[in-house]
């Protein structure tokens, strides 16, 4: 399970591994009935506190994506109530493609995401529109 927290983002810890979760549901990567890791395991994992993972768990559960089965752990319900867009597959594939040609650049994640919030910032700067 590919999971990126970016500490440095405006987005708390547990919303981007919210989001990254439902759409790993979304798009079929995490399957009906499949169980998620455990919140210590994945904590550790990803270096945040399990009430964290929790928290992102939780909010899961309240949209109906997954159910907690107590000691036997937290599962993808039968049919998620989510619909994986047209848009957001094509945004998966350009993400999964932009991870592979920084992997094959050797550029680590950190590098990676600066380098796409560098193109986005640049973007949206009123000053870059008008060269």
């Amino acid at each position: 399970m590919r999971i990126w927290i970016d500490e440095n983002a405006r987005i708390p810890p547990y919303e981007q591994l919210r989001a990254q979760l439902r759409l790993m549901v979304s798009s079929g990567q995490l399957k009906p009935r499949e169980r998620l890791p455990p919140i210590r395991s994945l904590a550790e994992e990803l270096g945040l506190a399990p009430g964290t993972v929790a928290r992102a768990y939780r909010e899961l559960e309240w949209e109906g994506i997954v159910e907690g089965r107590g000691r036997a752990g937290t599962f993808v319900v039968d049919e998620p109530p989510v619909a994986f867009s047209v848009v957001e597959r094509q945004l998966a594939d350009a993400a999964e493609a932009f991870a592979a040609e920084a992997d094959r650049l050797g550029a680590g994640q950190q590098a990676a995401l600066l380098a796409l919030e560098s193109v986005f910032s640049a973007r949206s700067d009123p000053e870059m529109e008008a060269d």
